[in-house]
């Protein structure tokens, strides 16, 4: 049995927005004020958030003469900050799985830069990166945004991974009918964490079909979990917890709790 676990990561895995570590610093503005040229560009021109965000991030560099490079929106990744405890985690969790006879996937969805994500160092735990992306002309220099992640079309990225499909441009096997048990990972066998606010349309879609929904919060902002418990109210999330990935974590405990429960049907199922 396959279990997917699926990450925002601005907020979810790291503490910021992952322009803000090294990218927004070396064009020169406050990230303050990048954010707010970007929901003002947005506004004036009734224009999408991310594609504006993203067409202003080739601006800042271009009027700085930084590079546009992929690898060097890669070295970006590099400098991220990550919660406490992620590192470890994915091999871990995965470890704690394989005991239970689970197989464990790890997926981002996420409205960052697939670049900047990649060059991370837990990049490599990743069966799929779904995030923002940048053409590359034929010097290798980015000049438009290839995809963008809102926060209502990042529901499409989960029925991918139900379906197994890994391609971002395909549109045909996506719509295609497909029988429930030819599935590759049912939406019952996700586990979807996120920072509660951006995540909401994919909480909600996993709770509703009978998975379950994190909504994770920086530990050092208790107000905000509290604000977050409304979410368990409105029923769009199953829980939340600090963004604590240590062993022994309110949010350890939680995902062991679900692979636990989801190992034990599978073996009840196996004896009918």
């Amino acid at each position: 049995m396959k279990i997917a676990l699926i990450y925002d990561f601005d907020g979810t895995l790291s503490p910021g927005n992952m322009q803000e570590y090294d990218f927004i610093p070396a064009t020169g503005k406050d990230k303050d004020e990048f954010w707010a040229r970007c929901r003002k560009k947005a506004a004036e021109n009734d224009a999408d958030p991310i594609l504006t965000y993203l067409s202003e991030m080739i601006v800042q560099a271009n009027m700085s003469e930084m590079s546009l490079r992929r690898e060097a929106f890669v070295s970006y990744g590099a400098r991220v900050e990550l919660f406490e405890g992620v590192r470890e985690w994915f091999g871990r969790i995965s470890k704690y799985g394989a005991s239970k006879g689970v197989e464990i996937e790890h997926y981002i969805n996420s409205s960052g830069i697939k670049e900047m994500i990649e060059g991370t160092p837990i990049a490599r735990y990743f069966k799929k990166i779904f995030a923002c992306s940048f053409f590359y002309n034929v010097d290798g220099v980015a000049y438009w945004p290839s995809v963008a992640v809102n926060y209502t079309n990042k529901t499409q990225f989960l029925f991918k991974i139900n379906k197994g499909i890994s391609s971002v441009a395909d549109d045909k096997l996506i719509n295609q009918y497909m029988p429930e048990n030819e599935r590759e990972i049912p939406f019952r066998n996700m586990i979807y964490i996120g920072d509660g606010t951006t995540d909401i349309p994919c909480m909600r879609l996993v709770k509703e079909k009978m998975g379950h929904a994190i909504a994770v919060y920086n530990p050092k902002d208790q107000q905000i979990g509290y604000t977050l418990e409304k979410l368990i109210t409105d029923n769009r999330v199953n829980f939340t917890a600090p963004a604590d990935y240590k062993p022994n974590s309110k949010l350890d405990k939680i995902v062991k709790a679900v692979v636990d429960m989801l190992a034990a049907e599978s073996r009840l199922m196996m004896l009918k």
